[in-house]
């Protein structure tokens, strides 16, 4: 019997993918549930696990469009698995031989787990690079993934669309940092799997400022303004295929432990792949964090169709006046980006201001002050 392997449902409004990598070879026998096929769709990649066991045949090639429902491989499921050949009787002193695979069967597949460290090493590079003839010397063209296309086109309708305007502030990182120092041991301790760091402290920060300036967490659509009573936090993650934004859904629910649990989680999946689609969809604010690469300013572009995106930066020590003094403090610019269609100045700026309150002093967020 013949099993048909088509490209499965991709979500909401997405009806083509690209063949990134084969992990199997056609003419392989293969188990059920093994991955054989990445596919790359406009916001994450799927693996494409065999439904039956069986021989393996295809004859697309990496870097083909296909479409929801088409079909890109078969299994022969009347095909013999690999034999391997008995052991010879030998002298008991002597080192066994290592079996062999009988000529006349199908080679036998890599075990599973080999297949997932090929998709690990894989995310350190470009999806099916193929270099093509010509151009000038020292130069080499490759085809854009489709992620990238994607990234590259919804940046661009950003800003044409929107009236993207960046207000700026700093902030005193102080009073988080001796927090940390102070509690980190014992929440780490208290909530395994769990790490005190900035991003947490931000986005609570992020979610106070939302409630007292709901228009940043609102959109347009058409000649309406939709608001929205939770927040569904966007965390942006750069990864060598490009940048992801999974969501933190109704994330003024969740606690400081259960922010960083969720983020760690996200940032790692999404560096291997292994998103969902309906994770990175439905945002209403995002966060960018550009400090990790020692950003010290930038301009984040908003994350269409929200109206906000709050860009972090790195800590930096610098000389600053404190009661008519010159100290030097740990201070971090933040930059938030708003459509001024939507958002007023005074509504962007008091947004900022209120964020720098709440981490200047975390007090405030925890007795919602």
């Amino acid at each position: 019997m013949t099993v048909e392997i088509k490209v499965p449902v991709l979500g909401e409004s997405l009806n083509q993918a690209t063949v990134a990598r084969w992990l199997k070879q056609s003419g392989t026998y293969v188990q059920a549930g093994e991955t054989i096929l990445e596919l790359e769709t406009d916001k994450v990649t799927l693996d494409v696990p065999a439904p039956a066991a069986g021989q393996l045949t295809y004859d697309l090639a990496e870097g083909i469009d296909v479409d929801v429902g088409q079909v890109v491989a078969l299994i022969d499921e009347t095909a013999p698995p690999p034999r391997v050949a008995p052991k010879e009787t030998v002298d008991e002193h002597a080192p066994e031989p290592t079996p062999a695979v009988v000529d006349d069967a199908p080679p036998a597949s890599p075990a599973p787990q080999e297949a997932v460290s090929v998709k690990d090493d894989r995310q350190e590079k470009e999806p099916f690079i193929e270099h093509v003839a010509g151009g000038n010397e020292g130069e080499r063209r490759v085809p854009m993934s489709r992620l990238r296309q994607t990234i590259a086109r919804n940046l661009k309708a950003a800003q044409n669309n929107a009236a993207i305007l960046t207000t700026f502030n700093e902030v005193d990182m102080s009073a988080v940092k001796e927090l940390r120092a102070q509690y980190r041991d014992l929440f780490e301790k208290k909530h395994e799997g769990a790490r005190l760091g900035f991003m947490s402290f931000f986005a609570r920060a992020v979610i106070g400022a939302l409630k007292d300036y709901p228009i940043l967490n609102a959109q347009i659509d058409g000649q309406e303004i939709v608001y929205r009573d939770h927040v569904n936090l966007g965390i942006a993650v750069g990864t060598e295929r490009g940048l992801v934004v999974p969501v933190l859904r109704h994330a003024e629910t969740l606690s400081f432990a259960e922010l960083e649990k969720r983020i760690a989680d996200y940032g790692k999946r999404a560096r291997k792949g292994g998103l969902a689609l309906k994770e990175l969809e439905g945002g209403s604010f995002t966060i960018t964090n550009g400090g990790i690469f020692g950003s010290l300013l930038s301009t984040p572009i908003l994350n269409a169709p929200q109206s906000g995106v709050l860009g972090m930066h790195a800590i930096q020590e610098r000389p600053v006046a404190r009661n008519g003094q010159v100290v030097i403090r740990p201070m971090m610019y933040v930059a938030l980006s708003y459509d001024h269609r939507l958002v007023d100045g005074r509504e962007a700026v008091s947004f900022l201001v209120r964020l720098k309150e709440l981490i200047e002093d975390p007090r405030r967020l925890l007795l919602d002050i």
